[in-house]
């Protein structure tokens, strides 16, 4: 990345940073403000399509960013913003009726490299899971997550997590 890219994100970063000042009213002056900073990058750019896929979606038009995402990550949004990007849109997904296509999506993502983003992957795949009537498996993601994090019962939560989807005796 060159110092332009990185002063680029670092605007966007801030822009962000200042999202939970705007009341649902504001939403469009919100999505304005990530407009101009995407209107300095060539149209077809994938940070682009990516940051205003997020500002539809976080100002509640999962709709609208459905399609940006699939763009982005077509024209090539990969390392941590193509995560983020599968995982925004898997949710979006399910918010538009689609989970299974979110399931499809980030399932491949359980084997990917770890990073910060793995408890994000497995909470919205486990929703997806539940919007299909999956229940269970999805729990079985959520506590399989959660014992990492638990000072005690690690490996009892692990062990549940495995026994709600493996098949009854």
């Amino acid at each position: 990345m060159n110092h332009d890219d990185r002063a680029w994100h670092d605007r966007v970063d801030a822009a962000w940073a200042t999202f939970d000042t705007y009341g649902e009213q504001d939403a469009a002056d919100f999505r304005a403000v990530i407009d101009a900073l995407v209107a300095e990058l060539p149209a077809d750019s994938p940070a682009g399509l990516f940051e205003r896929a997020c500002a539809w979606d976080s100002t509640g038009h999962s709709d609208r960013a459905v399609p940006l995402y699939r763009e982005a990550l077509a024209g090539g949004l990969d390392g941590y913003r193509g995560r983020r990007a599968k995982i925004q849109l898997s949710s979006s997904l399910r918010n538009v009726g689609q989970p299974e296509e979110g399931v499809k999506l980030l399932t491949p993502e359980l084997d990917a490299p770890s990073d910060e983003l793995d408890d994000a992957v497995r909470a919205t795949l486990a929703l997806c899971l539940s919007s299909l009537g999956r229940d269970r498996e999805g729990l079985a993601l959520v506590l399989e997550s959660l014992a990492a994090h638990l000072p005690r019962y690690q490996r009892s939560m692990a062990n549940y997590a495995r026994a709600l989807t493996e098949p009854e005796n």
